[in-house]
């Protein structure tokens, strides 16, 4: 597999890591039509866990087969999958060796009651993502939940056991709960603040989403606002996130959301783009959407990520 120098600077970032875990990195950096930019889109469906099946797929009902995901991201130019060890199971060899996989290796679900302490279940492990031929495992924390001190533990000992089998580590930071604001979970210091936290616990890819320029904690706004800190457009926020992640030495990418019309998602794009994010991770903007139309937006994305729109 070749490397290109952007993604050689990328992995130089990670110092302390093994050939093993660089040579996953390198896979996901140089799969699909943006690999060797530096740049990276991820499909993410385990969306099914936390809002139901028909919530998720009804809208595309082709996107009830596991396979279909599979191959829309291989069809697309991806950079990897990320699922759940049941849909990653029911496509590994039909697939194997063609996309880079992230197992998600926890999972809420919206029947849960509860409302200051969200949390969890682990639904995989670092043994089943070796088994499944996985590039990475993911892992979600809560900041700001009651439950999060015990999330970030298990997080731990779940990237130690990955990065001592070579495996990369994908950490969703999403803050909710406990006194947070529901405007809250995407004020740009809370955003930050959470990117900051998966940095430090360990992760090699960061995943958060967009923040707003509503600022949640009184202290926080006022290290602002003494220090000049630009949160005025989308821009501004993403580079201020990025600059959280160790001043860029590590991968952030940013959620896509809730489905919503194309100007505005690539209008959100070229924003991430000129913040310097590393990509995107899209779901429910991707599978919810017929397949022609879902390739067709992937295209845009692409393009944009590759500074040609």
């Amino acid at each position: 597999m070749r490397i290109t120098r952007a993604v050689k600077k990328i992995l130089d970032n990670y110092e302390s890591d093994s050939p093993g875990t660089k040579a996953n990195l390198a896979r996901i950096l140089m799969q699909g039509r943006l690999g060797g930019t530096g740049k990276i889109v991820i499909l993410p469906v385990d969306q099914g866990f936390e809002h139901g099946p028909a919530r998720s797929f009804a809208p595309n009902p082709d996107a009830y087969d596991p396979r279909y995901h599979f191959q829309l991201t291989l069809d697309a130019g991806l950079s990897a999958h990320a699922a759940p060890l049941g849909m990653i199971e029911a496509s590994a060899d039909s697939f194997a060796g063609q996309i880079p996989t992230i197992m998600k290796l926890n999972s809420s679900n919206s029947l849960s009651r509860e409302k200051d302490a969200p949390n969890q279940a682990i639904t995989g492990s670092v043994q089943e993502a070796l088994r499944l031929g996985c590039s990475a495992v993911g892992y979600t924390i809560y900041p700001g939940s009651d439950a999060a001190f015990d999330m970030m533990t298990d997080f731990k000992e779940i990237a130690e056991e990955a990065k001592a089998f070579g495996l990369v580590v994908v950490l969703w930071s999403y803050p909710r709960g406990g006194g947070l604001s529901k405007q809250g979970e995407t004020a740009i210091d809370i955003v930050a603040y959470a990117a900051h936290m998966a940095a430090l616990a360990g992760a090699h890819i960061i995943k958060v989403k967009p923040p707003t320029n509503h600022l949640e904690l009184d202290a926080a706004k006022k290290a602002y606002e003494s220090n000049g800190i630009k949160i005025d457009t989308l821009s501004d926020r993403i580079k201020h996130v990025v600059q959280s992640s160790f001043n860029g030495r590590r991968l952030v990418v940013f959620s896509g959301g809730e489905a919503k019309d194309l100007e505005g998602l690539f209008t959100e794009i070229s924003q991430l783009r000129d913040g310097g994010a590393s990509g995107s991770i899209i779901g429910r903007n991707t599978f919810q959407r017929p397949r022609a139309e879902a390739i067709s937006m992937l295209d845009k994305i692409i393009s944009i990520y590759k500074n040609k729109e």
